[in-house]
C-alpha cells in the first residue's frame, strides 16, 4: 500500500514539475505513473553504479556532481519513454532538481503521516 501510494505522489510530482517549468512535459497520467516507474528504477540501479564510478569527479565537486548524475537519468527515462518529454540536459537538470524537491516534501509528509 505504501509503495503504491509513493508511486501515484511521484507520478502527481512529475505532473507537477511539468506544470511549473516547461522543458519538461508529460502527456497523461498513465504516462507519469510509467515515467515515475522508470525513474525509480533507474535511481534504483543505475545511480548506485553511477556515483560509485564517478567518486572522484563527485569529491572533487564537493558533490555537486550529484546533480548530474541526476539529471542524466532523468534525461535518459524521458528518452527511453513516449509521453514522457525532456528539452535537453539543462531541462534535464532543473526538471530533476524540482522533482527532488517536491519528492523530499512528499516523503516527509508520509513520514509524519507514519506511511513512510
Amino acid at each position: 500500500m505504501r509503495l503504491i501510494l509513493r508511486w501515484m505522489l511521484a507520478a502527481c510530482a512529475l505532473l507537477l514539475v511539468a506544470w511549473l517549468y516547461g522543458g519538461v512535459e508529460v502527456r497523461s497520467f498513465p504516462s507519469a505513473l510509467i515515467a515515475a516507474a522508470v525513474i525509480g528504477l533507474f535511481y534504483l540501479l543505475l545511480r548506485p553504479v553511477l556515483v560509485l564510478l564517478t567518486l572522484p569527479v563527485t569529491v572533487v565537486t564537493f558533490g555537486l556532481f550529484l546533480f548530474v548524475i541526476n539529471a542524466l537519468l532523468f534525461w535518459a527515462a524521458a528518452s527511453v519513454l513516449d509521453g514522457f518529454y525532456v528539452a535537453g540536459f539543462w531541462a534535464a537538470l532543473l526538471g530533476s532538481i524540482i522533482y527532488s524537491v517536491i519528492m523530499l516534501v512528499v516523503d516527509a509528509a508520509l513520514r509524519s503521516l507514519r506511511l513512510g
